[in-house]
């Protein structure tokens, strides 16, 4: 079989790694300098790359971040209590594995919608699933979705998303059906599943911000009690700058080239 005709059955088997990376061989005239156990292991590790970039590309467009942005573009210049090596230690996403809690608090500007984006975007270049939520739209999602019977089809989905994050959390009292949805996300995702909360209001408010004193103690002792904290602190950092608005695969990520 001739290399043109390999190709064109590689791209119909939909193995595009391999088909690129053959493609780039023969156009280089290096294939007969290549041993087929060398040859195989090239287009193997291609396929392999290819299929992992593509699924990392789908996660994010899925996940819904409002910026897309990346752990190496966190600013560390700027005194906010923030530390460069707990943020590295973060980077391999074992906390996805481990389903840890982050808890994000802070005054407004500060970053933490900017921080748990970041840590979200590296979850789905590592292969995990991810869903980002406004806080103040969740909710009235979810009291729109009771309505027409698809609740129950979507928070079992959300209950199995390896990272959920909802931002701006408890900036209005929430609603009785609204801490009974958050109440069962939490326990459904307890132990589980990893959980980023973003929010401006101190934690110790949460308890009142949830509303009825049963399920705010609940929600409460299965987030807080077990949640690694970050409290940024200093100066809105839109005053110097405008956190980047959403940008394209190549400005995120250089090693995902979209398909």
């Amino acid at each position: 079989m001739n290399n043109t005709a390999t190709l064109e059955r590689l791209g119909s088997l939909k193995l595009f790694g391999m088909e690129r990376s053959l493609k780039t061989l023969v156009e280089a005239k290096l294939l007969s300098d290549m041993v087929a156990p060398e040859l195989l292991a090239q287009l193997v590790d291609a396929e392999w790359d290819d299929r992992r970039e593509r699924r990392a590309s789908r996660l994010i467009r899925y996940a819904g971040f409002r910026n897309q942005v990346s752990l190496s573009e966190l600013d560390f210049s700027v005194s906010r209590s923030l530390d460069r090596s707990t943020i590295t230690r973060l980077a391999d996403c074992a906390w996805v594995r481990k389903a840890e809690v982050f808890i994000i608090t802070g005054p407004t500007g500060i970053g933490k919608s900017f921080l748990a984006q970041a840590l979200g975007l590296q979850a789905c270049l590592m292969g995990h699933g991810c869903r980002y939520f406004n806080a103040r739209k969740l909710f009235p999602q979810l009291r729109r979705l009771r309505s027409d019977n698809s609740y129950r089809r979507f928070i079992d989905r959300l209950s199995a998303t390896p990272v959920l994050i909802i931002d701006d959390f408890g900036l209005e009292v929430l609603e009785p059906d609204d801490r009974l949805a958050l109440f069962e996300l939490i326990e459904d995702r307890n132990g589980r599943h990893a959980t980023i909360i973003a929010s401006q209001v101190p934690v110790s408010l949460w308890f009142e911000r949830i509303g009825e004193p049963t399920i705010a103690d609940a929600i409460c002792d299965r987030l807080i009690h077990r949640a690694i904290r970050f409290d940024l602190k200093g100066e809105s950092m839109r005053k110097n700058e405008t956190i980047p608005d959403t940008k394209s695969q190549e400005d995120i990520a250089p090693s995902l080239p979209p398909r």
